[in-house]
C-alpha cells in the first residue's frame, strides 16, 4: 500500500533527514530533532527521517548501501526535494548519493551555512558568511561543476586549453583573499571599539536557542527580535545593563554555538566573537529543559576553548526552568552542576540572584593600586577620574599621584601606556 505524502506549506521544500550514529549513542532522537529544527529554520519541512546505527562510515555512500535503498523509498513516497545528512559528506559521497537518490543532497555544514546566509543582515555578517561558504565550496568544485570541457584562449585567460574548473577555482581563491582582507579590517576596528570601553564587560554565550536574547531583553529593557528558530542572532548586540546596586555593565549578546560547528565558520566569525574574547565575565546559558543540556554545555565549552577564552570567569545559568514539568529532573541537574544558577529569562525567576553574582564578580575584578601619571596625559587622567574609586590624589612636578581602586579591564589598558607607573597593593589574603 502506497502511503499518501505528507502535505507541506506552500513554498517550503520537502526534506528527508538521515542520521548515522554509533551503536552506543543513546541521543539519536535528540540529535535528529535538532537537525529537523535546522531544516525548518532553513525554510524546509521534514517529511521523513531515517536513522542507521553503525560504528563506521561507508566510504561510498556515508550510510550503508541497504540504507540508501531505504532512504530512496522514503524520498519517493514523500516526493522529497532534498535529503539532509546529519554529518559532513565527502564530495564523492554527495555525488554518489545524489545519483542514487534522485534528489538534492545536503550535509550538516552546508545546511548551517545556508541558515547563516539567510540570517545575515549586516555587511560584516554577510562577508563572514560568504567567506565560510567559499571555503566550504572550494574543495568540492570538481564534483559540482559539469562544464569541465577545455575552453579556447581569449581575452583575460592565461592561455589556450585552460579548464573552466581552474578558472572558477582561481576566481574563488581571489575572492577568499579579498574577503579575508576585509575581515582583518573589521577585526581591527572592532578590537579598537572593545578596547576603548571602560565598563565591565559581560557577554552572553550558549547553545543556539538557549534564550540569550530573551535574557538580554529582560535585563536591559532592550527589544531585540526573539525567535524560536536557530541562529536568529548573528550580529553581536551590546546594551547597557543597570544593576540594582547602581553599577553599570555592558552586556553583549552573541551568535549561538552548536554541536560540531564547522571550524572555518568559527574562524570566519572571529571578528563578531571579539566580544567573547575580550569579556570580563561570561554568562553561559543552557536550556535546562532540553534532554541534551549537558551535551550542549560541553559543546559551548569546546568552542570557548577553540577561541582561547576558556580562562575567562563565567557563571553557568540553567535557563527555562519554568519549562521543566518534572522537578526531579531539575533537582538532579542542579546536583550535577552545583555551581549553576537556575533562572527563567521569560518569568524573571532567579535574576535578582544573578544581579548579585555579577555585582560580586565586579567587586572581585577591582584592585587597589598606586599610579603615577603625567598631568599632560589627559586621557589616562580622565579615565582614572571617571572609573576609579579615589582614595588619595595629589599633584607634584607636573605629575598626578593616585591611590585608587580600578577595574582590571581598565588597568590592563593603562599599564601598557608609556609614562604610566602602576604598583599594586595586596591584602594579606591576596598574597601568594
Amino acid at each position: 500500500m502506497v502511503r499518501k505524502p505528507i502535505e507541506v506549506e506552500e513554498g517550503k521544500e520537502r526534506v528527508v533527514i538521515v542520521g548515522l550514529f554509533p551503536k552506543s549513542d543513546m541521543l539519536d532522537d535528540v540529535m535528529m530533532d535538532e537537525l529537523e529544527a535546522l531544516c525548518e529554520t532553513a525554510g524546509g519541512e521534514v517529511v521523513g527521517r531515517v536513522i542507521q546505527r553503525r560504528d563506521t562510515i561507508d566510504p561510498t555512500y556515508y550510510v550503508g548501501g541497504g540504507k540508501v535503498e531505504e532512504v530512496k523509498q522514503v524520498v519517493e513516497e514523500n516526493r522529497a526535494d532534498v535529503v539532509v545528512f546529519n554529518g559532513d559528506l565527502a564530495p564523492a559521497q554527495a555525488r554518489n548519493l545524489e545519483e542514487a537518490l534522485g534528489a538534492r543532497v545536503v550535509d550538516r555544514t552546508e545546511l548551517i551555512l545556508d541558515i547563516f546566509a539567510r540570517h545575515a543582515k549586516s555587511k560584516q555578517a554577510k562577508i563572514q558568511v560568504e567567506l565560510a561558504q567559499l571555503e566550504y565550496l572550494l574543495p568540492r568544485l570538481r564534483h559540482r561543476w559539469t562544464h569541465l570541457e577545455r575552453i579556447t584562449g581569449g581575452i583575460g585567460l592565461r592561455g589556450p586549453g585552460e579548464k573552466q574548473l581552474e578558472e572558477d577555482k582561481r576566481a574563488i581563491r581571489n575572492r577568499i583573499t579579498e574577503l579575508k582582507r576585509e575581515i582583518k579590517t573589521i577585526e581591527k576596528h572592532r578590537q579598537r571599539i572593545v578596547e576603548s570601553r571602560k565598563h565591565f564587560q559581560v557577554c552572553l554565550v550558549g547553545y543556539t536557542n538557549a534564550g540569550k536574547t530573551t535574557l538580554m531583553n529582560r535585563l536591559t529593557g532592550a527589544q531585540e527580535y526573539v525567535s524560536r528558530k536557530l541562529f536568529s542572532t548573528l550580529d553581536t548586540r551590546t546594551r547597557l545593563w543597570h544593576l540594582p546596586d547602581g553599577k553599570e555593565v555592558l552586556l553583549s549578546d552573541t551568535v549561538g554555538f552548536i554541536r560540531d560547528i564547522p571550524h572555518h565558520l568559527v574562524a570566519s566569525f572571529q571578528a563578531t566573537l571579539e566580544e567573547v574574547i575580550s569579556a570580563d565575565l561570561l554568562l553561559h546559558i543552557v536550556d535546562a529543559s532540553d534532554p541534551a543540556a549537558e551535551i550542549m554545555i560541553q559543546t559551548v565549552e569546546n568552542v570557548l576553548k577553540e577561541l582561547h577564552a576558556e580562562h575567562i570567569m563565567r557563571i553557568l545559568l540553567l535557563n527555562k526552568v519554568d519549562n521543566i514539568k518534572n522537578m526531579l529532573e531539575l533537582t538532579l541537574l542542579k546536583r550535577r552542576m552545583q555551581d549553576a544558577l537556575p533562572i527563567s529569562a521569560r518569568t524573571g525567576e532567579g535574576l535578582d540572584r544573578l544581579s548579585e553574582m555579577v555585582s560580586k564578580a565586579i567587586e572581585q575584578n577591582w584592585r587597589t593600586v598606586k599610579i603615577t601619571v603625567s598631568a599632560q596625559d589627559w586621557e589616562t587622567v580622565a579615565g582614572i577620574e571617571r572609573w576609579g574609586r579615589l582614595i588619595e590624589r595629589h599633584f607634584r612636578n607636573e605629575k598626578v599621584y593616585y591611590k585608587v581602586q580600578l577595574p582590571l579591564g581598565f588597568l590592563s589598558k593603562i599599564v601598557k601606556n608609556d609614562g604610566v607607573k602602576v604598583s599594586f597593593e595586596f591584602k594579606k589574603e591576596e598574597k601568594g
